[in-house]
């Protein structure tokens, strides 16, 4: 039996589990596809929808250029971004929110909105919205330069910890003396003492590594290790499970999402004939009543002069009276 074939949550074709990517469910091809870009009107951060797609434009910018036109530069934070006006929709939503631009404390222009909340502030400095991006990408590539010392030092001290122990090891090595030099005793040597000392007024000087005690404990973080092992294991396809219950919903939602548009349109359609179909109808039904009064106007007015020739006749051929 084939196994069964997931949908990618970019493209949605569909592959086996384990060729998508474990947090957005994305294919080989989509993964790394879809470069973040900055859009050339408004500045702002998206991510290209399509592998050869070149557009350097956000949708939203691009359906304000199909409406409006080509914009024009704000007069507050100079972006060209103003497509109704002289202001970008950021800065005037942010002057009706906050009142008028003050002065950024980075680049001195006046395009920064006070939002009167010091938590608000980067670095206790008031900012517009491009020094804030620049900031912050400055902060991040800091904190990723000082990770990477950090690991770097932490791998050269364990580096310079396992040589120097090395060294010490090797430096350490017992002056073993000549035993062939060494004058025979007398006394034959003392019995071994026990390990357990269990023999009064002796003192254990050190310890056994093969003692009952050290097997126990040994066993014990031997079992917990198992366990826990075990434990990370049923974690780890429990979340395999989850992911694969998330990624069937998502494909789920995109054919029903499918179905519904089609049979939208399909009974936008069937509406759409109707009507037309009615209005044909309402147009025949109209030219019948015009034609069917024109016709009752015609046969009254030609009652009317058969009625007065009548009239006429009898007027004329009636006899005199003497």
């Amino acid at each position: 039996m084939s196994a069964p074939l997931f949908a990618c949550s970019r493209c949605f074709a569909r592959y086996p589990f384990e060729e998508l990517s474990a947090g957005q469910q994305l294919c080989k091809e989509c993964r790394g596809a879809f470069p973040v870009v900055k859009c050339t009107y408004c500045r702002s951060e998206f991510q290209q929808t399509s592998k050869g797609s070149t557009s350097a434009i956000c949708k939203k910018c691009e359906q304000n250029v199909k409406a409006y036109g080509k914009p024009t530069a704000c007069e507050y934070c100079n972006i060209i971004a103003a497509f109704i006006g002289n202001k970008c929709q950021r800065c005037t939503n942010s002057e009706i929110k906050y009142g008028p631009p003050v002065n950024c404390e980075q680049c001195k222009q006046k395009c920064a909105f006070d939002r009167q909340d010091d938590d608000k502030k980067v670095d206790g400095k008031l900012l517009c919205w491009l020094c804030t991006l620049s900031f912050k990408r400055a902060l991040a590539k800091t904190k990723q330069g000082d990770a990477e010392r950090r690991a770097q030092l932490k791998m050269s001290q364990i580096h310079k910890k396992h040589k120097d122990g090395k060294l010490r090891g090797h430096n350490k090595r017992p002056n073993r003396p000549d035993v062939t030099k060494m004058p025979v005793p007398d006394e034959q040597p003392p019995n071994k003492v026990a390990r357990n000392n269990t023999a009064p007024g002796m003192v254990r000087t050190d310890l056994d590594p093969n003692s009952s005690d050290h097997v126990v404990a040994m066993t014990q973080l031997k079992e917990q290790i198992a366990s826990l092992k075990k434990q990370i294991t049923q974690k780890d396809s429990q979340l395999l499970g989850k992911d694969k219950m998330i990624t069937e919903l998502k494909a789920k939602h995109f054919t029903t999402e499918s179905e519904l548009r089609v049979k939208m349109k399909t009974s936008l359609k069937e509406h759409e004939d109707k009507v037309d179909t009615l209005n044909k109808r309402i147009s025949g039904l109209l030219k019948q009543v015009a034609g069917l009064s024109k016709t009752a106007k015609k046969g009254l007015k030609g009652d009317l002069t058969v009625t007065s020739d009548a009239n006429n006749s009898s007027g004329t051929d009636s006899p005199s009276i003497q």
